[in-house]
């Protein structure tokens, strides 16, 4: 009799270029670029603190956004396996139980990196990670809903990137003012996340995740995507005004002029619009955000 059949064979280690894939650079931009309004909106010299500068940039990008990449891919596996097929994990190139293990290595390192940069910064990495999870994992699976997941995300990728930008460069809890900013920019984001939902819409409503434009209807949800993006800014201009930084408020306004005038044609035809949307609008959204920095650091 063989034996040998009974001996399970050993899972091999995955390849660093699969890991890499798991993780999604390309999704690691957004997180580092409200980083870098963070660490404008302190004010401090980037010469005093480069090092922890770098540090930062590698927790907010590969770190916390790639081992959130790496959640979302374990968890979503099965449905992978029907609809990307070719990703690390349902191909077979990162076997066995190696997608969670990448998880929690990179959930880790991402709380030592945190600890090591400071006290704010280390709560930020932990508030970070529990979205991470919780935005995949059962029981959470904040992703169903429609409300819940998109705050989630915006929280994640705008407002602690930016806190941990600003708390990293200033060493310690940033000022008021830009403690503000960031919550109106994160509640703006959620118009954001909620346009990455329109391509998913019949996916979605078979897999009973109930995003805004499946629940709403798509011209519903786009028109309540736009408002939740251009109130916020509103509130930063004036906002801006009354701190007496007229020249980051000009600038701010302009932009979100930019984002009014994108948007009608977005609403025409919200599904075939929102990715021009997304290289137009969001655009303008997130240099009003480095706008915002600049005044908020007294670099305007």
């Amino acid at each position: 009799m063989d034996r040998s059949a009974n001996i399970a064979r050993p899972v091999p280690i995955p390849a660093a270029r699969d890991v890499l894939e798991l993780l999604k650079p390309v999704t690691w931009f957004p997180p580092m670029w409200a980083f870098f309004c963070g660490v404008m909106s302190s004010g401090a010299p980037l010469n005093d603190r480069w090092l922890f500068l770098l540090g930062g940039v590698l927790l907010a990008g590969p770190m916390v956004c790639g081992t959130s990449q790496a959640v979302n891919d374990w968890y979503d596996r099965h449905v992978d396996a029907i609809n990307q097929p070719e990703r690390p994990i349902p191909s077979g190139r990162i076997a066995g139980r190696w997608g969670l293990y990448v998880a929690l290595i990179g959930s880790a390192l991402s709380l030592v990196l945190g600890a090591v940069l400071g006290f704010w910064v280390f709560i930020a990495t932990i508030v970070g990670l529990l979205c991470a999870w919780g935005y995949s994992a059962p029981p959470f699976r904040f992703k169903m809903s429609g409300w819940v997941g998109p705050g989630v995300v915006a929280l994640s990728y705008e407002g602690l990137s930016w806190f941990t930008g600003a708390s990293v460069m200033s060493g310690g809890l940033p000022d008021s003012r830009v403690l503000l900013v960031i919550l109106l920019y994160s509640i703006g984001a959620h118009g954001i996340m909620t346009l990455n939902d329109f391509k998913a819409v019949e996916g979605d409503t078979a897999m009973g995740v109930r995003s805004l434009p499946v629940t709403l209807g798509v011209a519903n949800a786009a028109r309540l995507a736009c408002a939740v993006m251009a109130l916020p800014q509103v509130v930063v201009i004036a906002l801006l005004l009354n701190w007496g930084l007229a020249i980051s408020a000009i600038a701010v306004t302009l932009l979100l002029a930019m984002q009014l005038v994108f948007m009608r044609r977005l609403l025409t035809d919200p599904n075939k619009y929102a990715p021009w949307y997304n290289a137009t609008g969001v655009s303008s959204y997130v240099f009003g955000m480095l706008a915002a920095a600049l005044g908020l650091g007294g670099w305007v």
